[in-house]
């Protein structure tokens, strides 16, 4: 039986199994919860800031002269990264992984023409976030005069760690709220399923549809009595009955 559903139909459909769609929301969140604050490790981020300034021998403000400095982040984005820093920072720090995988948890960035770059460095220990970012910094600082020739580099910020630093992922409400949505919205969407693949007859509309005949009577819904209703019945109609038996005898 194809079925036309209209949206005066989803809403009573949703509200018929709203307590299916309330699970599995809840299920979803749980999930999103577990993940968020057991499974998953917390990251931490700390960061520098890298000055690079070029001395320029004219006492006047060259704005080619620092445009050539803006320039030169990019270049000097792929020497932090490369392995010729990283290489240095893992035997500094005597750290237990590779160059590439070092190479993913840090990140460079820049305003557009700013002479100013940030180093950031993500690690599940926060200690030792901080104490990567500044030996990164530090390494290329003291070893770009000798690989481009040229000493422009400053270091204006060192990472520092905080006394509460706060992990930076997951993000834990974040995502239980999209763990909520996704409950919410996968639950509405079975339980539409669930109407459209049900094939029984439930109206009279759906009986005209199907078979082709007018419905010409209905029986209502007899409501099953328990049987704690049902000895009480019992009893009520003995007591009619002794009474009735009286007032015969008595008569």
């Amino acid at each position: 039986m194809d079925k036309t559903i209209q949206f005066s139909d989803m809403l009573t459909i949703l509200k018929r199994r709203w307590l299916f769609i309330v699970l599995l929301t809840f299920l979803a969140a749980s999930i999103s919860g577990i993940l968020s604050y057991v499974i998953l490790k917390p990251v931490y981020q700390a960061s520098t800031q890298i000055l690079v300034n070029q001395k320029n021998p004219s006492t006047q403000i060259d704005t080619s002269f620092q445009q050539s400095n803006v320039d030169l982040i990019n270049t000097y984005r792929d020497i932090i990264k490369s392995p010729i820093i990283l290489e240095k920072v893992i035997h500094n720090l005597n750290l237990d992984m590779s160059i590439e995988n070092l190479n993913k948890n840090i990140t460079v960035t820049s305003q557009q023409n700013s002479q100013v770059f940030t180093l950031s460095v993500q690690n599940n220990n926060p200690a030792k976030a901080v104490e990567i970012a500044n030996n990164i910094s530090d390494t290329f600082h003291d070893d770009i005069p000798s690989i481009m020739k040229v000493d422009n580099v400053n270091i204006l910020a060192k990472a520092e760690l905080k006394q509460n630093p706060i992990p930076i992922k997951p993000n834990k409400i974040l995502n239980i709220t999209i763990g909520l949505l996704v409950g919410f919205m996968f639950g509405s969407g079975i339980a539409l399923l669930l109407e459209i693949l049900d094939s029984t007859l439930k109206s009279e509309d759906d009986i005209m549809d199907v078979l082709g005949v007018s419905v010409i009577g209905t029986i209502p819904r007899i409501e099953k009595i328990s049987t704690r209703r049902k000895r009480k019945f019992a009893r009520k109609n003995a007591g009619v009955e002794t009474i009735a038996t009286e007032a015969k005898e008595s008569g």
